[in-house]
């Protein structure tokens, strides 16, 4: 009897437990706005290292949900890093027409994690004209 007691209270805990922490990630609001906070905790505390644009590409453009990607290529540590950043919801700061593959860029990344980068956010913007 005691052991049914215990696995339904190792039940109950465990489901509460696992409905608290779905409600604590609904809560971190939708992906546009985590991409829009992680851009800017990359610019407040991020490094810049040089690095080239290698591709820029206009994905599913045949619907209205077309996505705007920046390919690029950065050294940290000895380590090489190929990377890309969705650029779409940035389309105010950045324009893809203007930037050519092979251009110089900066990137910034996060010096915890260096695959963690950026080449465009609000307010910076890492492609040399």
């Amino acid at each position: 009897m005691a052991q049914l007691y215990t696995y339904g209270m190792t039940g109950a805990l465990s489901f509460v437990v696992a409905a608290m922490a779905l409600l604590r990630r609904g809560g971190r609001g939708t992906s546009s706005q985590m991409e829009m906070a992680r851009l800017r905790r990359i610019v407040a505390t991020g490094r810049i290292t040089d690095g080239a644009v290698i591709d820029v590409q206009e994905l599913d453009s045949a619907t209205d949900h077309a996505r705007q990607v920046i390919m690029y290529t950065y050294d940290v540590a000895g380590v090489h890093y190929d990377c890309s950043q969705d650029v779409t919801l940035l389309r105010p700061w950045v324009d893809l027409h203007s930037c050519r593959i092979g251009v110089a860029t900066s990137v910034r990344y996060d010096p915890q994690n260096p695959s963690d980068s950026i080449v465009v956010a609000e307010r910076w913007c890492g492609p040399h004209s």
